[in-house]
């Protein structure tokens, strides 16, 4: 159950990145527009964020790894995404009035709402990756498998959010969504550590 719950939170984590990615653009889009240059800055803090965040993963999977810590990760990283909902017009529209140029200005603005939940979001992969792996002979293949569900989520997330979920709901509603499925995977997967780490189990 715990390596099915991995897989599961890797898949998530890559679904919510991708969802978040794809969101930032049109939250950005009434304030800075939807150019290239937009969509560069909002690109480029993505990756940042999620090169830090696998570099912090893999450093933080070396103390202790465990799946409730990994459950933290996913919850985290839904949380620190919901000043977006809550104080998204006020931030866009203070970075708007300070920086008008909008490569800039949307490079601020996407810093500050989606690199701390990127970072965090990046550090699942790594983490996972040495939850999953007990012999060194099998490391390849559980970091190839690991990688697989991590990069399908991120497909998925993709296409359902550009596809189906901006024709049918509002951008708050889609967040309020996706940071509610991570919040109750986390809790589920921190219920399951607990009982597999109590004493007996």
């Amino acid at each position: 159950m715990q390596r099915v719950l991995i897989f599961l939170i890797a898949a998530w984590s890559g679904f919510f990145v991708m969802a978040i990615e794809l969101l930032s653009g049109r939250i950005l889009a009434p304030n800075f527009g939807n150019s290239i240059y937009v969509w560069g800055g909002v690109i480029t803090v993505f990756m940042l964020a999620l090169s830090i965040g696998y570099l912090l993963g893999g450093r933080w999977s070396l103390h202790d790894p465990s799946l409730r810590r990994l459950a933290w990760l996913l919850m985290l990283g839904a949380s620190s995404t919901i000043p977006v909902i809550l104080f998204g017009n006020v931030v866009l529209d203070w970075v708007f009035d300070q920086v008008r140029d909008p490569r800039y200005g949307s490079l601020l603005a996407a810093t500050m709402f989606f690199f701390i939940p990127t970072a965090i979001a990046g550090m699942v992969s790594p983490y996972a990756v040495r939850l999953l792996v007990r012999n060194p002979h099998s490391s390849g293949h559980f970091a190839g498998l690991l990688y697989f569900f991590s990069t399908f989520g991120s497909a998925a997330g993709t296409i359902l959010t550009s596809f189906y979920l901006v024709l049918y709901f509002e951008i708050n509603q889609i967040l309020t969504g996706l940071i509610g499925i991570s919040l109750l995977l986390g809790l589920i997967a921190t219920l399951i550590g607990n009982r597999e780490n109590a004493p007996g189990a």
